[in-house]
């Protein structure tokens, strides 16, 4: 497939002419159906992966798909994402923006009844940061290439490549090269995932122009008509299934060739082929793939959030700022190493001191920065308390649940872990406390205790006005979940946190935006970005129970490997937090002997 690549690319060096003007791709155009149609309507058949380049993790996640996933609510405002749009049944509606002064197209629109407004930027601006959020339509910069188009984007949410369930990661790119042929629009895509496809997948698109054709705008409300348990995720277990062997048999094909596969896509596979009663055999093999891997800490970074709310990545875990007139909010400290990098980004940010820190949990990457942001802050209102012998005001509050200041502190006589100074000072015990907006700059806060989840003392932190959430370990984009067991930390916690973020945030439109979500770890997210990860916990702590039904031992389990396709992407097998480690604590919380 890549040899494909760089010879059609080649192809359009030499046949596409310099254009000494740009090619206008504006107006209605209707979809036409040719020879790959099975990724049109309704999709394709469960079961059939033939063409794809995917890996046996991608398999495993296609297999276990559930098209019941459409009723819960999570899912069922979800439009196309940008490489899937090309293949929906809506006309596309193209328009561009003009700059009044120089005449010059400045961005395109690509338009499915609404479904998705996705803008093509042409006036050389960069990509967003790797912690930006991610969405449906991902970041799109375009450039003439001749009478070519040949756009580039990122930042894509999750989605699938095809309606069966094929996966495709948010770490995926895509390359786009679009020409217009008089009445004819095609579109060549090129879409290349580290996760889930070991070469590009290359697929062509044909429109034609049809100002006759209707765009109507689509809307979507959410109907909560399915009754089903809370936390429900439904998909199949690994093994349950026989679809491939299905699809194979009713069109007289080798198994093993319908499960796709960048080897299938060549030639001589041909020479290769088991009879169509094969078994699942060369496909069958276990992804060894450690993960993705991980951006090594930089400087601190500051990605802005709404007006006056900041998250801060690169002190190990993220950190959130919220600056106002008489002070700053700070929630999360990270490492101590990292604490004086962190501090001079917050007074790039404001020169009024941090007066308000709240943590989520004990650990040394959310609690290590305690110390010398509370030594460089102070508490307001300031004439409530006593300075210390020094006459120093006291330092900032710093809030937390009580299990948190029990961990950092010690029994009297004991050496504690934390130093005094970055102990917590208010803390609660009960389900939730309430920051008074007056000395948060109007900010309502509320702290929700989220039980025996990655330990027995987490928060979850939603800064109400601002309409952000700040998770800390219970959720994060670059790691399975941390169960701490030792901590009081379970993997029924875990997922009872995950479905409790989705019950408070709010969608903006198409189940994107509104509610931003900070996670410990990894890039701004919303609420889609959460229900994918919950999903993903639920699946593996379902296979786990079902393996522990069936008394399989831990090492059983680790041996089945059944988070296969979820490790390139969370996996790791080396580390602080390792598959092999996530697999036990599940498999211990659970039950498991």
């Amino acid at each position: 497939m890549a040899r494909f690549v760089g010879l059609v690319i080649l192809v359009f060096t030499i046949t596409v002419p310099p254009a000494f003007a740009q090619v206008d791709l504006s107006g209605v155009w209707g979809q036409r159906q040719h020879e790959d149609q099975q990724e049109r309507g309704p999709g394709g058949e469960l079961g059939d992966y033939l063409g794809i380049p995917l890996n046996d993790a991608a398999r495993l996640r296609a297999d276990s798909w559930d098209a019941a996933l459409y009723g819960l609510a999570e899912w069922q405002c979800r439009p196309h994402g940008a490489d899937v749009m090309w293949r929906s049944v809506h006309p596309l509606r193209v328009t561009k923006d003009i700059d009044p002064v120089t005449g010059e197209t400045i961005a395109y629109h690509f338009n499915f009844d609404d479904l998705l407004d996705r803008v093509i930027y042409l006036d050389g601006r960069p990509h967003p940061p790797e912690e930006a959020a991610h969405t449906w339509a991902g970041f799109s910069t375009g450039k003439w290439e001749g009478d070519v188009l040949t756009i580039t984007t990122t930042h894509l949410k999750e989605y699938i490549l095809r309606r069966d369930g094929v996966p495709r990661s948010d770490l995926a790119t895509m390359t786009e090269h679009i020409m217009r042929h008089g009445d004819f629009l095609t579109i060549f895509q090129i879409v290349k995932d580290p996760v889930y496809l070991t070469e590009p997948w290359i697929l062509s698109t044909d429109f034609q122009f049809d100002p006759r054709a209707n765009t109507t705008p689509e809307l979507c409300e959410i109907e909560e008509e399915t009754d089903h348990p809370k936390g429900w995720v439904p998909h199949r277990l690994p093994g349950t299934t026989t679809d491939a062997e299905e699809f194979a048999k009713k069109h007289n094909l080798s198994v093993d060739a319908v499960r796709g596969g960048a080897e299938t896509m060549y030639p001589e596979y041909r020479k290769t082929l088991k009879p169509a009663a094969g078994t699942l055999g060369a496909q069958a093999a276990a992804s060894q793939n450690a993960g993705p891997a991980r951006a090594a800490a930089a400087d601190v970074r500051v990605l802005k959030i709404r007006d006056n709310v900041y998250m801060l990545s690169g002190a190990s875990g993220n950190m959130v700022v919220q600056t106002f007139a008489q002070g700053v909010t700070v929630v999360d400290t990270g490492l101590a190493q990292n604490a004086d990098r962190a501090l001079a980004a917050i007074k790039q940010l404001s020169t009024r001191p941090v007066v308000h820190i709240i943590n989520t949990n004990a650990d040394p990457d959310h609690v290590g920065g305690n110390e010398k942001l509370a030594a460089a802050g102070r508490r307001i209102p300031a004439d409530i308390v006593a300075g210390d012998a020094a006459g120093a005001p006291e330092g900032p509050t710093i809030v937390a649940h009580e299990e948190v200041l029990a961990r950092m502190s010690a029994p009297t006589g004991a050496v504690a872990p934390a130093p005094v100074r970055a102990w917590p000072t208010d803390t609660y015990h009960v389900d939730y406390k309430k920051l008074s907006a007056h000395f948060h700059g109007g900010e309502a806060i509320q702290l929700f205790h989220e039980k025996a989840a990655h330990t027995d003392g987490d928060s979850l932190v939603w800064l109400r006005r601002a309409d952000v959430l700040v998770t800390g370990d219970l959720f994060t984009t670059t790691t399975y979940p941390v169960i701490n067991l030792a901590a009081g930390g379970s993997i029924n916690g875990v997922i009872s946190a995950l479905n409790h973020i989705l019950d408070v945030a709010f969608f903006d439109y198409r189940s994107e935006g509104g509610t931003m979500i900070v996670p410990g770890h990894g890039r701004l997210c919303d609420a889609s970005d959460v229900a994918y990860y919950r999903d993903m916990v639920t699946i593996i702590r379902d296979r786990v129970q079902d393996a522990i039904r069936k008394g399989m031992t831990l090492q059983q389990v680790k041996a089945a490997k059944l988070s296969r396709d979820y490790d390139p992407r969370y996996g790791s097998t080396t580390g602080p937090w390792t598959t092999d480690m996530f697999i036990e604590a599940v498999y211990k919380s659970l039950g498991g002997k």
